[in-house]
């Protein structure tokens, strides 16, 4: 893995606009940052990346298997008992998945390792999936980057095809919050990944849904709705004042009831308890178990919901903060990890985002902050093949 400096595009600016890429900056700070690039070679990508990311996630899906059967692990994963029995229903009835994200760290010696799995509402999609695809096209034109340089991206591909497969005579709606434009501009790229799939779409805002006679959900000229993908956290639909409504299974969601296994830190620690050892996984524990690190070694603690860095916090062996970010998530439960610090390139920290879609590894996209933490306004940049 090679980091370096490339000349941006001349009118970077327009290309986002034409391209609807409205979030390339966030609060007036860069957020696509195409003014270095990552370079890998394909033996890399196929052993270090792809290999992993497909073992991992079979794994994940044997703990799916085991939680759905066991009440002390959906207790620790402080996932409502409401919904269990309609959660292990969705697994048994093999309700359709679409996609994931699992966040690596890897300094380019050794295997990767699991940080936490973005499997409900991962974003940084359509940067991965098409705008870093198109700015290497354009770059390898340029002669910026090797002329046959490819990319670790069969991401766009990949949901169309999965999309084809959830074909129905159905609308499929897409939902999200109305106050993100970052969410927002994800749903459209999937909405216009559905439509080229050949499916019939429509939007509306998750605060747009209505509530129909006899407990159906409705959008906005009273159709009842029956299949919608949202970008909305499952935990939060739990705890929403509708949401016993999902007992019903009336609707098909995407992402399905039992991925709010695999969105919970929870899996970290489960995932080493059946996986002892692995050579992806770092040891992580449940607060009130016996650390998985010997004493003095340094971990992270990662409230059961966080999104997007809140509240996790770094300690140093000797229980000093290394590092912390704020959030919305203090007073949820906690897990603990063992720190494994990011690759360091000067003043940046690096993360690797492994694309999952239709349960294969499908294509890659990287972060960088300037603290161990990596959060939502985080940088991405492009990374290409060569070699």
């Amino acid at each position: 893995m090679l980091r370096h400096n490339v000349p941006v595009r001349p009118g970077l600016d327009k290309i986002a606009e034409d391209h609807g890429f409205d979030f390339h900056i966030i609060d007036d700070e860069v957020y696509w940052d195409e003014s270095r690039a990552y370079r890998f070679t394909l033996r890399q990508i196929e052993e270090q990346i792809e290999k992993p990311t497909a073992e991992l996630h079979q794994m994940c899906l044997d703990i799916v298997g085991r939680a759905v059967k066991d009440e002390h692990i959906m207790e620790q994963l402080a996932i409502p008992p409401l919904y269990w029995d309609a959660i292990a229903q969705s697994w048994r009835d093999g309700d359709p998945s679409l996609y994931g994200r699992m966040d690596f760290v890897w300094c380019g010696n050794g295997p990767v390792k699991l940080l936490e799995y973005n499997a409900d509402t991962p974003t940084s999609l359509y940067e991965s999936a098409y705008f870093q695809w198109l700015w290497m096209t354009d770059a390898a034109s340029a002669g910026i980057i090797p002329r046959d340089a490819d990319q670790y991206n069969a991401i766009q591909d990949k949901l169309i095809a999965r999309f084809g497969e959830l074909y129905g005579s159905d609308p499929l709606y897409f939902c999200c919050c109305q106050e993100s434009t970052e969410d927002r501009g994800t749903v459209l790229y999937l909405e216009d990944c559905a439509r080229q799939a050949g499916l019939d779409t429509r939007f509306l805002y998750v605060e747009e849904l209505g509530l129909g006679v006899g407990g159906v959900l409705t959008d906005l000229d009273d159709n009842v709705i029956r299949r919608a993908f949202k970008l909305y956290p499952l935990e939060w639909m739990m705890r929403d004042e509708n949401g016993p409504l999902l007992c019903k299974r009336r609707e098909q969601w995407l992402e399905p009831l039992w991925k709010s296994i695999l969105s919970n830190k929870g899996l970290l620690p489960l995932l080493w308890r059946y996986f002892p050892d692995h050579p992806n996984l770092l040891p992580a524990w449940f607060d009130g178990e016996s650390p998985a690190i010997p004493a003095g070694g340094s971990y992270v603690q990662k409230p059961l919901f966080s999104r997007e860095g809140g509240n996790i916090t770094i300690y140093d062996g000797m229980q000093n903060i290394i590092d912390s970010a704020d959030g919305d998530y203090a007073e949820e439960p906690v897990i603990y990890q063992a720190f494994a610090p990011l690759p360091r390139f000067g003043d940046s920290y690096t993360l690797l985002g492994s694309w999952i879609v239709d349960d294969e590894a499908v294509g890659m996209g990287i972060r960088e902050d300037n603290s161990l933490i990596t959060k939502d306004t985080s940088r991405f940049v492009p990374h290409y093949i060569a070699g």
